[in-house]
């Protein structure tokens, strides 16, 4: 902790050596928890402006594919939803490795082992219910009854990093492609993120949604009647890492982006925010269940980011997307 809060203090001491520098930040953060996380950077760091642009991490990637083809890379650091995208830029070399991040209280499971991107938080995708209209239910596969036709939101993995992640992570689990099949069968459409999801099953639009622990239990504390379902076959997660491009000519100033994410003062704003904190020794959330508690859904990154454009397209095959 201590290392931790020297490093932030000592960079304080010499922000003004990055005065009227602006950094380009792609995040698939929620807006107002973006905003939340530049203003605490740009508080610390007061030199620094932080442009952002908000979208699903599957939309930024296809957003990032264009921008690598065309030589005009934007972004000086991605904050987004899932491993795999970043794995990909990874493999095409277009992630800047920061040897030195200060990692060293992290689980090493939390970071890539050539420190290319770094996780910031933990999430996990769950069932979340309507209360006043729905009852709990303790594994995927009950969700796939005939009273649950056309009342369970969706998220989609063609637009939203979290939903492209649960994806790999059900379809190799004992859950398997016959879930999204049972899901086609109720005339579900997964589309849009976690965000609209949320909304859907926190107004009664539908019954159940397929969203962040995050999301479902901050709607409840809202007042919401919402509650988090963690099935006993497991659930997906994520760390929504960071990562520095390539291509920023800005390293420095982007390296105390990182910092700043993984810093005690930013892990405790996760918390405050509804997340999961990764440092250990800060507190999580109110209400959140125990990361002990799960049973955790993972997979071969590596071999996901081989079979994600197949993934992706049997995916749109199955829903006719």
């Amino acid at each position: 902790m201590m290392r931790l809060s020297l490093t932030l203090a000592a960079a304080l001491l010499s922000s003004a050596a990055y005065a009227d520098t602006t950094l380009t930040l792609y995040t698939s953060q929620a807006p107002e928890i973006a905003q939340q996380t530049v203003d605490a950077f740009e508080a610390a760091y007061p030199d620094i402006t932080v442009e952002w642009t908000r979208n699903g991490t599957s939309a930024l990637m296809n957003v990032m594919r264009a921008e690598i083809e065309a030589g005009q890379i934007q972004p000086d650091v991605l904050l987004v939803a899932d491993v795999i995208n970043l794995g990909e830029l990874k493999a095409g070399g277009h992630l800047m490795a920061y040897p030195e991040a200060p990692i060293q209280a992290y689980a090493p499971e939390t970071y890539d082992p050539d420190m290319t991107f770094f996780g910031t938080k933990a999430l996990t995708t769950g069932i979340a219910y309507n209360t006043n209209i729905a009852e709990p239910v303790s594994t995927w596969a009950e969700l796939l009854s005939e009273e649950n036709r056309g009342q369970i939101a969706v998220p989609s993995p063609l637009y939203s990093g979290a939903a492209l992640n649960h994806l790999h992570a059900l379809i190799n689990s004992d859950v398997g492609w016959a879930f999204y099949e049972g899901l086609n069968d109720l005339d579900i459409v997964p589309e849009g993120g976690n965000g609209p999801a949320t909304n859907a099953v926190a107004t009664g639009m539908v019954k159940y949604a397929l969203i962040v622990d995050g999301n479902a239990l901050r709607a409840k504390a809202d007042g919401s009647p919402v509650d988090y379902i963690v099935p006993d076959d497991g659930v997906s997660f994520i760390t929504e890492p960071a990562a520095i491009m390539a291509s920023t000519e800005h390293p420095e100033e982007a390296k105390l982006f990182i910092d700043f994410l993984l810093s005690e003062e930013a892990q405790k704003l996760v918390a405050e925010q509804g997340n999961l904190p990764l440092l250990p020794g800060v507190a999580a959330p109110e209400g959140f269940p125990a990361l002990e508690d799960m049973t955790l859904l993972g997979y071969d990154a590596d071999a996901a980011v081989t079979a994600n454009e197949d993934v992706r397209a049997k995916f749109a095959d199955i829903f006719g997307l």
